[in-house]
């Protein structure tokens, strides 16, 4: 019987407390099991731990996944996802809008390994299928991109990656699972950084990679040789934390639609990147593939204001270097995720200095306001801001 989101997030992959009849999974920390006469040998680096299975089965099956594993952190489920794919002489096809640390990785770690790369001119498919050579193996995007929330054909990535034989992969730490589902529209490799939504509470660091039981069990070759797993107390609290996932980001969805459409009417911004607006180039493709628009958005002050003096300014709003929690909080990319990238690409990009983004949490959103507001008053130079 086919199960709703928080159904999921609740009950599959439980570890039922046979002994005590508990109501929330019971936590097994040992990391030596038994060899003789069992039917699964255990060990924490093979991702085979009770925690570590049970938790995998839920991610699983919110992706609509045949199989899934839990890594120690986000970087570490992208890179050992991207090495298991490729070798030496193959070649590798990227967005050009992805987070820093997947393109810092590529551009420093990848000729170490003598994998070719390129990076698309922009979002149409054709960028993509233009930059393919005999050599390419994978396809890599991510939407929405961090941080400008940039929009990617998911269909149609996943009709040019099976046209050539390739292998998709997607972040997909933006959308979560609960706004959006890659494997559905025919993307094979789904990963997440789930300290960001599947965490939730900005106490987990954690990684997540699903897709066919033949791509995971690829994945987790190299996986067992690279030691990126993931401690079961920590595996233990994420599953706690995913149980109010579905909850959590459906309020922070509806949270930032109506703190988008506040920055985008004010006269004190210039631009706001969100794709629940109408304005947003990406806003009628991600109708058709997004169930919500997520509680990601990124907006930039007019001349009269200094970015880093406008974050500082913010009393209720933390300035901090994550996103996704209970909690809203703002950074500047150019001092943060995109630090390594260099000006120049970030120039390329479109990402400016004074570019905020903003991961809403579920505050009220009066209080959000009344915050920036206040900020903005605080760091004018000249004159208080005024809405429309």
């Amino acid at each position: 019987m086919k199960k709703g989101i928080n159904t999921i997030c609740t009950h599959v992959g439980e570890i039922h407390d046979e002994k005590f009849k508990g109501a929330v999974s019971p936590l097994y920390m040992s990391t030596s099991y038994a060899f003789d006469d069992v039917d699964i040998k255990r060990y924490p680096r093979y991702f085979n731990t009770p925690n570590q299975m049970a938790l995998s089965q839920k991610i699983a099956a919110l992706e609509h996944a045949e199989a899934a594993m839990i890594f120690g952190s986000g970087m570490a489920a992208i890179s050992t996802s991207l090495l298991a794919f490729l070798k030496a002489g193959d070649h590798i096809v990227l967005q050009k809008t992805l987070y820093g640390g997947t393109y810092n990785f590529v551009n420093e770690e990848f000729s170490k390994y003598g994998i070719a790369y390129d990076f698309t001119d922009g979002l149409d498919p054709q960028d993509f299928e233009a930059k393919i050579k005999e050599n390419t193996k994978v396809i890599f995007i991510e939407t929405p991109s961090n941080p400008l929330l940039t929009i990617t054909d998911l269909d149609a990535i996943a009709k040019i990656a099976k046209k050539h034989g390739l292998v998709s992969m997607i972040d997909n730490t933006f959308a979560s699972p609960v706004n959006q589902n890659p494997i559905d529209f025919g993307i094979e490799v789904v990963i997440h950084s789930a300290t960001k939504y599947m965490g939730g509470h900005s106490d987990i660091c954690a990684g997540a990679v699903a897709s066919t039981e033949v791509n995971m069990e690829r994945i987790f070759q190299l996986a067992k040789n690279l030691g990126g797993s993931l401690s079961d107390y920590t595996v233990w609290l994420l599953e706690r934390s995913i149980k109010t996932m579905g909850i959590r980001v459906k309020a922070q969805n509806a949270n930032a639609q109506h703190l988008a459409a506040y920055l985008d009417a004010h006269s004190e911004i210039e631009r706001v990147y969100y794709p629940g607006l109408p304005n947003h180039p990406g806003h009628e493709l991600a109708k058709t593939q997004m169930n919500g628009f997520g509680g990601m958005m990124s907006f930039e002050l007019n001349a009269d204001y200094d970015a880093s003096e406008f974050q500082k300014a913010l009393q209720l709003i933390k300035s901090t270097m994550s996103l996704a929690g209970v909690e809203s909080t703002v950074l500047s990319p150019t001092q943060t995720s995109h630090a390594l990238i260099g000006p120049e690409e970030r120039k390329n990009q479109g990402i400016s200095d004074g570019l905020i983004r903003f991961s809403v949490g579920i505050e009220e959103p009066e209080d959000l306001i009344a915050d920036i507001e206040q900020a903005l008053q605080k760091v004018k130079r000249g004159s208080i801001a005024t809405t429309h």
